[in-house]
């Protein structure tokens, strides 16, 4: 059983979905951690919601093309779209990253 994750391309990314992404609190956690370690699966931070509210934070961070998901059999391996981000919004994702963490 093979899953198909969409993602959007390129040109397709809108800085209104990546604001909107970026803007919540849980996503942005997930975005650092991303920008620190490098790949990682969902399922290894330990964050401040319930568990079955995590798909739809990855889901919207996918979907607005912050991140890239592709399967390795039960999991999800996350990587940022940090080429992509830089190449549409030059500055953007490193001024995010380096903002004070609350």
């Amino acid at each position: 059983m093979g899953t198909t994750l969409e993602h959007p391309l390129r040109d397709g990314i809108r800085i209104e979905a990546v604001l909107q992404a970026l803007a919540d609190p849980v996503r942005l956690c997930i975005v650092r951690a991303i920008a620190d370690r490098g790949e990682m699966a969902c399922g290894v931070l330990e964050l401040p919601v319930s568990k079955s509210t995590l798909p739809h934070h990855w889901r919207v961070l996918r979907e607005s093309g912050v991140i890239h998901q592709r399967p390795v059999g039960t999991s999800k391996i996350n990587t940022l779209r940090r080429e992509d981000l830089d190449a549409l919004f030059p500055g953007l994702l490193d001024g995010v990253l380096a903002a004070p963490r609350v």
